[in-house]
């Protein structure tokens, strides 16, 4: 299974593109959150819009997996925190988006929403027990902030994660989780795309502008994992220790070179 993950693309529009571009030769995309710019011109609503038409694209492309983020709050719900209302299921038909489990082939996703308040933490340990119980191969999250004291999440001068995010990370030991939210964790001193917590692996792509964005591959059959940006390209091996400093990719692996492989069949 061949894997695409980018987050933080802030409605850039020539970076949901470049995804869509490639989006082909990948078996699943994930977009790990903070779709819209709350900073920009445009209004979100009208954001939405545009960025729910790149999702409709990708899906007739692909298998797409998102994620809700702090930049894609819309609404509040009955308890008054702040939700991604126009990310549900129901406006966009076959993307997986927060709150969804599901098998693909033998892997388990579990895709967690933005938490704002004390009742949306418990619905995601809620899905995250009951998603448990489900597992039986590998488990993958998709979860927009990414886990607290580690260097993923390192701004530079302090830690910006998610403090129970590594609580369940470690209650539950999934196999990898993909986040984003900090965008300078890659590009900075004690800062890194990559870490483990535990048997866990944990990725955050970074943000850069412009297109390409920072993104990682992830191959589960070569066990590998891959991060390029601009500031360079480095690799892991998924069955190995991690190495610090990460090694620096000299040469693409054979499998990634393989762009027109047939799609793994198990994910129909």
């Amino acid at each position: 299974m061949r894997i695409l993950l980018v987050a933080d693309l802030h409605y850039s529009l020539p970076q949901f593109d470049w995804v869509a571009g490639v989006a082909d030769d990948f078996d699943i995309v994930i977009l790990a959150g903070d779709h819209l710019d709350t900073a920009a011109v445009a209004d979100i609503r009208a954001q939405s819009v545009v960025v729910r038409k790149y999702f409709e694209r990708l899906h007739n492309q692909t298998r797409l997996l998102i994620c809700s983020g702090n930049h894609d709050l819309d609404s509040r719900d009955a308890a008054g925190e702040k939700i991604a209302r126009w990310l549900k299921g129901q406006l966009n038909p076959g993307v997986l988006s927060d709150g969804d489990s599901v098998l693909l082939g033998e892997t388990l996703f579990t895709i967690c929403p933005w938490w704002d308040g004390p009742l949306t933490r418990a619905q995601i340990a809620e899905q995250l027990a009951v998603a448990a119980e489900k597992r039986s191969g590998a488990w993958i999250w998709v979860h927009h902030a990414p886990p607290d004291k580690s260097p993923i999440s390192w701004g530079g001068a302090r830690y910006f994660g998610d403090v129970e995010l590594r609580e369940w990370i470690e209650a539950y030991s999934p196999d990898i989780v993909v986040s984003g939210h900090v965008h300078q964790s890659p590009f900075v001193n004690d800062g890194s795309w990559v870490d483990k917590i535990g048997a866990t692996w944990v990725f955050n792509a970074g943000h850069q502008y412009g297109a390409p964005p920072a993104h990682i591959i992830i191959d589960t059959s070569a066990g590998e994992a891959v991060w390029f940006s601009s500031a360079g390209s480095e690799i892991v091996q998924l069955g190995q220790p991690l190495q610090r400093p990460v090694p620096p990719l000299e040469a693409l692996p054979e499998w990634l070179k393989a762009a027109d492989r047939p799609r793994d069949p198990s994910l129909g």
